[in-house]
């Protein structure tokens, strides 16, 4: 049984995260994995608690569909 866990910032749409579910299944789907069998772990984490280059990303803009 195939698992992804995803790392995120908060703020994606629960739209969002229905399509990106539909979009992992089926690459797994694609690779032979039944559907039924994709279980996938979302985890959102506040801007509070992420940084790159250094930098807090609540500290500054992060560019939508990041």
């Amino acid at each position: 049984m195939p698992i992804a866990i995803l790392e995120m910032l908060e703020g994606h749409s629960i739209e969002e995260k229905r399509q990106l579910a539909k979009d992992i299944t089926q690459a797994f789907v694609k690779i032979g994995a039944p559907a039924e069998t994709v279980q996938i772990i979302m985890r959102e984490n506040p801007k509070s608690c992420w940084a790159e280059a250094g930098k807090i990303c609540a500290d500054f803009e992060i560019p939508s569909g990041a």
